[in-house]
This record gives C-alpha cells, structure tokens and sequence, in this order.
C-alpha cells in the first residue's frame, strides 16, 4: 500500500492525456458556437476595402456591370443616346474640321529681309495687333523715308498756302497765285497719305528700319515655320493663328442625299476620340463638285464641350425627317453574348446587357427593332470592354 502511494507520476503520459483533451475540448466548442459567432469572425474579412473595377451582380438574364465613372473615361468607352427611326433616316459620311470664318489667320512678312526678332511661339495666346517677329528690310528704309519726306511736303505746301492767302489779302500777289498754292497743298497731302497707308499696311517699325509682323486676331499661334536670322522672301507664311471661335466641320454627301437635307437638321459628329458631338446642319451646297462629284454640308458643333481639332477627319450622322420605324445605334454598339444581340444599357453604378433584335445593318449603324426605347443611354465606341469584364467578373 506504501509502495503504490510513493510510486513517481508518469508524466510524459500525463502530458499526452492533457493535450488530446484540450484538442477534443476546443473542437466541440467550435461545432456548438452558434452561426452568429462564426459570422462574427467572418466579419472583418468581409469588410475589407475589395479592388476597385468592373464587379457583376447577377440578376435575371445576364449579369449588371458595375463600372466606375472614372473607369469609362480611361477605357475610352463612350455613351450615346439611342435615335429613333430607320435606315433611311440616317446618312454616313465623312467630314473634316475647318476653322470657322474670320478665326484663322495666316501671318507674313509683307517685304523681305532677315528675321531678326521673335516674340511669340506655338501655343502662345496673343491678341489682334500683337508683334509676333521683327524683320529687317531695305523696303522698310525705303518706305520709311518716303513717309518722312512726303510728311515734310506736305507740311511746307501748307505754310506756302498760308504765306500766299495772306500776301492775296493784302493786296499783293493775284488769286492765280493762291490757287495755285492751294493746288500744290492738295496734292502734297494726297503724296503724303499714300505713302503713310503704305507704311502703315507693310507695319513698318518705329525704327524705320523692320517690318513688324503682327496678328490680325485674337486667338493662339498654332504653327511657326520661320527662325531667326533666316532671309524670308515676301508674302511668304512665317505664322498661323488660330482664332478661338467653335471650328466647322466639312462633310461630302451625294447629290441624291441634297434634297433629304434641310439646313437646321440635326447631325452627330465623332471625333477622332469617339466621343459623339451634337451638330446642327448651317448649310448646304445646291450644286457638287467636279472633281469628287459630292455636295458639301457645313456643321455647327452645339455641344459645349466639343473638342474638335481643326484639320482632323471625322465620321457624321446627318438625321433626316424621312419616316422609318425602330431605333438606330452604331454597329460596334452591339456585342454577341451566348448567341445573342445585346445592347449595354447605362445604368446609375454601370451596364446592363440588354437582349436585342437587331435588324439591318448598313454604313456602320444598325437597326434596333425591338429591346431597348429611344433615348436609352448606351455604351458604343469600345463596347467590347464592357463585355470582356462581364465575363471575367463571371469567371472569377
């Protein structure tokens, strides 16, 4: 009885005992939590900030693209209102950005001579009678001097009249005399204009010895072709400036498509960004050219924000009044999912894939019979993205 009372502990035993019920403890524990205790672990995952980008949320049909505003303009997506009407209501055609009348001006040298100043350079904003360069000429000397000296004429023929009238009033000299001073005054005078009016159209410096080249508007210069210490040769272009009035746009329709156009009809221009820009129709040529047998309508940009570059390319959409049934959209508008037309529908947080029966197609635009309302906001130019991050929202 003594011995089993002293007998030592096994405690490498014991140690194994312990652990195995701690384990078995816990794991009864974590099955009988209830489900509020596991989503409160779960919780703080959950809440984590998740990446920013395209998430879908499933709903009937196909899934809703989630899309960050500031995701569209990066992605080069571009929204445009769906137009009501049919093939016939619509005329594609090419156009090109020209600057509106009386804001672009080409500046020269109206003499030649060494470049030997420059004051302005592309991008610079300058008003109408700003120098933009200083050029040194013989003419300018000439022209100059000729002022001068038909100035001082004129001035000394003026004093002879007076010396003459007052002599005629005395009694002195006859009226021949003063009528002839009087002729002599006139044409001192005429000299003395002409030869200002030509200084003042060649802008000729205060110096007297430099033609100052000098912008008729107001506006930024947008190109420069000369440096300084070059001999330009006159008339020759040095600058452009262009003005800052909302540019034109260019477009050539077919003589058959004149009389479906009226001036005043609406258009939509897209520019080498794919942003749509709404127009109006200002003119229309009666007559075609020659040469490419085509009419030329003339645009009026109304969009405010409308950022045309004069001189670039860009597609139109002249609306007509002709009668036709459905809606019309770009063709790139439409994407294929699962066998499907669909049309990306702008929503308030992104897309929704909308099915659509698509119709004819033709010059780029398709003919939407059925799925969508006119005025809907969809997604066009790049559509694809759209469509591509539906997909891998899907996947993931």
């Amino acid at each position: 009885m003594n011995d089993k009372q002293h007998r030592p502990l096994n405690w490498p035993l014991v140690a194994v005992a312990v652990a195995v019920a701690a384990a078995f403890g816990f794991g009864a524990a974590k099955f009988l939590a209830p489900s509020s205790a596991v989503s409160a672990i779960a919780t703080p995952a959950a809440s984590q900030p998740q990446p920013k980008g395209p998430v879908a949320s499933k709903e009937s049909g196909f899934s809703e693209v989630t899309i960050p505003t500031a995701y569209l303009a990066t992605a080069g997506i571009a929204v445009e209102r769906i137009g009501e009407g049919g093939m016939r209501s619509l005329i594609p055609a090419s156009g090109t950005v020209t600057a509106a009348p009386n804001s672009e001006a080409v500046v020269v040298a109206r003499a030649g001579g060494n470049l030997t100043r420059i004051n302005r350079q592309p991008g610079d904003s300058v008003k109408a009678g700003d120098v933009l360069a200083l050029v040194e000429s013989l003419e300018a000397s000439t022209m100059a001097a000729e002022r001068s000296m038909t100035s001082a004429r004129a001035e000394l023929a003026r004093k002879n009249l007076a010396r003459e009238s007052s002599l005629f009033e005395q009694g002195v000299t006859p009226r021949q005399e003063m009528e002839t001073a009087q002729a002599a005054l006139a044409v001192a005078e005429a000299e003395a204009r002409r030869a200002a009016s030509v200084a003042r159209a060649a802008n000729v410096a205060r110096d007297g010895a430099s033609l100052a080249v000098v912008s008729p508007i107001d506006g930024k210069v947008a190109a420069q072709t000369v440096t300084i210490g070059a001999y330009v040769q006159p008339d020759t272009e040095l600058f452009r400036v262009a003005g800052n009035a909302q540019p034109l746009v260019q477009a050539a329709i077919s003589a058959a498509d004149i009389g479906r156009l009226k001036t005043g009809d609406s258009a939509t221009i897209i520019a080498a960004s794919g942003a749509p820009v709404t127009a109006t129709i200002r003119s229309i040529t009666s007559t075609v050219s020659g040469t490419t047998r085509a009419a030329m309508v003339i645009l009026t940009p109304t969009s405010p924000q409308a950022r045309l570059v004069v001189g670039e390319g860009v597609q139109v959409r002249l609306h007509t009044s002709d009668s036709g049934s459905g809606m019309l959209v770009p063709e790139e508008a439409v994407q294929n999912i699962e066998g499907r037309d669909v049309l990306f529908v702008r929503t308030k947080d992104g897309f929704r894939p909308t099915p659509v029966l698509v119709g004819v197609r033709s010059g780029g635009m398709a003919q939407i019979v059925q799925g969508v309302a006119a005025g809907d906001l969809v997604a066009t130019r790049n559509a694809f993205l759209i469509k591509a991050d539906m997909i891998k929202s899907e996947e993931e």
